[in-house]
């Protein structure tokens, strides 16, 4: 007889039940802003993911535990330990509405394992923002002002962008906000999720990335989500 649940299904199953109980710590954690501590990190990084319309429940879901499962995973903790400070600072933004771009977990320094699981419970028990048409010009004009509001200096600061679509209704063309996101010295890297939109990850080269080292990776599909981001965070990272 087939397994009914495949792989990723029970590692999917394994990571809810691992972080059931730390879910009650992270909706506080989620729901409270980062104290400005002062000091410095390595590495001030938003996550920027797609959550319009296109997405549905389950997609949703794949996407949240495939952040989770890629910050905590042992190769992107080694890569943190090898930098200098062997910390870096880490929020989530959801984007999708024209002019809508949230906030879903403000700022976490990650400096270790216990840090990096705080963190993950909150992304998965943050509640999700009401999106519409894709605005990825506005996710990056969100992104930019919440690393210039970061608690902490960096020399290196990144807008990670994932997505299955490209830009199309941002309030502020994409163009304009990577030009001045890049300017201000941040780099914009993105993340296409391909899955019937083969060539994205080429329509993101061309639109989206800017800056430093900008790069394109893609994830085949929603199931492939979080091996392509944990790879994209290795090498953000290190």
């Amino acid at each position: 007889m087939s397994d009914p649940f495949p792989p990723s299904r029970r590692r999917a199953g394994s990571w809810r039940r691992r972080q059931a109980l730390l879910l009650p710590a992270a909706l506080t954690v989620a729901a409270t802003p980062a104290v400005a501590q002062g000091g410095a990190v390595d590495l001030l990084l938003v996550l920027a993911i797609d959550a319009s319309g296109s997405i549905d429940a389950e997609e949703f879901r794949l996407q949240r535990e495939g952040c989770a499962e890629a910050l905590t995973h042992p190769a992107v903790l080694s890569a943190i330990g090898s930098r200098p400070l062997g910390a870096i600072g880490v929020a989530l933004v959801e984007w999708g509405a024209p002019g809508g771009a949230a906030t879903a977990v403000d700022w976490h320094q990650v400096d270790g394992r216990a840090a990096a699981e705080a963190l993950a419970a909150a992304v998965v028990a943050a509640p999700r923002s009401r999106q519409s048409w894709n605005a990825i010009g506005d996710a990056v004009d969100h992104s930019a002002q919440l690393i210039a509001a970061a608690p902490w200096r960096a020399a290196e600061r990144v807008i990670d962008v994932s997505g299955d679509a490209p830009d199309m209704r941002s309030l502020r063309p994409v163009e304009e906000a990577r030009r001045d996101a890049a300017a201000a010295g941040i780099t914009v890297n993105a993340l296409a999720i391909e899955g019937g939109r083969p060539g994205l990850a080429a329509t993101y080269e061309r639109t989206v990335i800017a800056g430093d080292g900008a790069f394109v990776m893609a994830a085949e599909s929603r199931a492939d989500f979080a091996r392509a981001l944990r790879a994209k965070l290795v090498r953000e990272i290190a």
